[in-house]
């Protein structure tokens, strides 16, 4: 089943070395393994300042700039999974080492 996981991160929280993260390795240390495991179907950082926030209200569009949505936390990037179950893509989610700093939100993704 593939899902769609969402890296939101907190800015409040201050960034902590390789040693925060589960068995202490860094982004890069996870996208090869879930690559290797060929759990990771695609996954891309998204440019925080080039938010634009798009809102009708009362037939007016309301424009607003930056990546915040009424949250203290801001979509880093996202990621498609393949996993054989929820719990797989929990456990996957759960690895990502800016879970420690945010929060990893799944979404079942309508596959191929």
């Amino acid at each position: 089943m593939k899902y769609m996981m969402l890296v939101c991160v907190d800015p409040s929280i201050p960034a902590g070395g390789a040693e925060d993260a589960p068995g202490g390795y860094d982004i890069d240390t996870w996208v090869a393994e879930m690559d290797g495991r060929g759990v990771r179907q695609e996954g891309h950082p998204l440019p925080v300042s080039d938010a634009t926030t798009v809102r009708v209200r009362r037939g007016e569009i309301l424009l607003t700039d930056g990546p915040f949505i009424e949250a203290k936390e801001f979509m880093a990037g996202y990621d498609i999974l393949e996993c054989t179950d929820l719990d797989e893509a929990i456990e996957v989610a759960s690895k990502h080492p800016l879970a420690r700093r945010g929060a990893m939100e799944l979404r079942p993704f309508p596959g191929d």
